[in-house]
């Protein structure tokens, strides 16, 4: 049963209104001034007030001030003699919900009453939904001041259908981020499909993207759905996108003014009703002063930038989620260990991140597994992140330069050439994109 309110000077007055509003159902609370209705608000929290707009002591405007100071969402309905109109108006433009004139005519009043706690409940709700997105995200991704301001460009961005590009470091979060924008947004309900510029082909990039007819081109037997088309009515997220090719980046910026495609071989032009959400680890704009990405285009995707801090500019997140995935990993296991000891902690803390989250995750992974104890230790940290620079020395002391290290120095150098784009990466060394990533994660490589 909701609550109301009625604030007025005058007893007949209050017990009028009592008396027909417990008739359509609802639950009735008192107060004769201004002071006794900020009490009786603050202990009770009524849906709606019902507040007279003249009384002696706090008028109605002192009170409604004050009323949304306490809660800015309650609904306030003024009722006012007709002389006093224009304050009514006037209390509208500070918040009130509505005005009704003395006497009020108490079906019109029903309804307006109803219609106001319909509007704050919802108000309520969608508020208890953004803060348990909130609290999520939180978990998920930390609890730093700036992930604090990331998320809250998240949820933000995440109401509109607006193109962005989210740039941040490996390791990040990015893929996550933008899975969860699809997630909370108006096409939630369709597909979110992710392409990866730097594991296509330069020479099939075209026809992976907006798809080909039969006959195109050599081998193609059937028509083919490009990734716009199976991203349609939903998000299609671009990443790696600083390894898309000039040409294609024309051919994206023509597909995104037009909002339509034409798949190879068909002269028939495809509508396009997908958002597109961008990934990079490099800054975008610094890419755009070099000349290696085209400015109009970046305009086109960057109706919104989220730029995701890297793990070491945000050291009181590290071990919030070094906690989280010590508990995931405990249970993933099932291992019998209590917590991460004072000593391991510390060494978390000062260690730079250069695979920022996805890396903490796999380090408190592998300390759960080979924990031998009651808790992680230092020995278990150590073993990991020594491990990144150390554990994949396969040479002999007596032979410090062997296959291994040449193979690593040759796949490194190849991916400096190729400005971290694997697939280009993989034909300059002449193997198959596969071996490339194995061969990646085997020597640690960091991109």
């Amino acid at each position: 049963m909701n609550k109301i309110l009625i604030v007025d000077d005058e007893k007949r007055v209050r017990l009028a209104f009592s008396e027909n509003l417990k008739l359509d159902g609802f639950s009735t609370l008192e107060a004769s001034n201004g002071e006794e209705a900020l009490e009786v608000f603050r202990k009770e929290r009524p849906d709606t007030v019902l507040l007279d707009y003249k009384m002696p002591g706090m008028n109605g405007i002192d009170i409604l001030r004050e009323l949304k100071k306490i809660d800015p969402d309650v609904p306030v309905i003024i009722i006012t003699a007709y002389g006093d109109i224009p304050g009514a108006v006037e209390a509208v433009k500070l918040g009130a919900y509505d005005f009704l004139s003395k006497p009020p005519d108490f079906g019109r009043l029903s309804l307006a009453l109803k219609r106001a706690v319909e509007k704050y409940e919802l108000e309520r709700k969608l508020k208890d939904l953004h803060n348990a997105v909130d609290t999520s995200l939180e978990w998920m991704l930390g609890k730093s001041q700036a992930m604090r301001l990331v998320i809250k460009q998240l949820t933000q961005v995440s109401q509109s259908d607006f193109s962005l590009i989210i740039q941040g470091e490996t390791g990040t979060g990015k893929s996550f981020m933008a899975r969860a924008i699809h997630n909370l947004g108006k096409r939630a309900n369709g597909p979110f499909v992710t392409v990866d510029m730097g594991s296509i082909p330069e020479t099939l990039a075209e026809s992976e993207l907006f798809g080909y007819e039969k006959g195109a081109f050599t081998g193609a037997d059937k028509n083919k759905r490009g990734f716009f088309v199976s991203a349609a009515g939903g998000t299609l997220l671009i990443d790696e996108l600083q390894n898309m090719s000039p040409y294609m980046q024309g051919k994206l910026l023509r597909a995104v003014e037009e909002k339509r495609m034409y798949p190879l071989g068909s002269s028939e032009p495809v509508l396009i009703d997908t958002r597109i959400i961008s990934a990079t680890n490099t800054d975008i704009k610094q890419a755009v002063r070099e000349h290696k990405f085209r400015e109009d285009l970046f305009y086109r995707l960057s109706e919104f930038i989220i730029t995701v801090p890297p793990l070491r500019e945000r050291v009181e997140d590290i071990l919030f989620l070094a906690r989280k995935f010590f508990s995931e990993a405990v249970e993933e296991l099932n291992k019998n260990v209590r917590g991460i000891d004072d000593d391991a902690a510390g060494l978390l803390k000062n260690y730079a991140w250069p695979g920022n989250v996805r890396e903490l995750k796999n380090v408190i992974r592998r300390a759960v597994l080979i924990s031998d104890g009651d808790m992680v230790r230092p020995e278990h940290i150590e073993f990991s992140i020594k491990g990144d620079l150390l554990e994949n020395k396969s040479c002999p002391e007596e032979f410090p330069l062997c296959l291994a290290d040449l193979e690593k120095m040759a796949i490194q150098r190849a991916l400096t050439v190729t400005k971290g784009n694997k697939a280009k990466a993989a034909l300059l060394l002449k193997i198959d994109y596969t071996t490339l990533r194995r061969k990646i994660k085997q020597y640690s490589i960091l991109l």
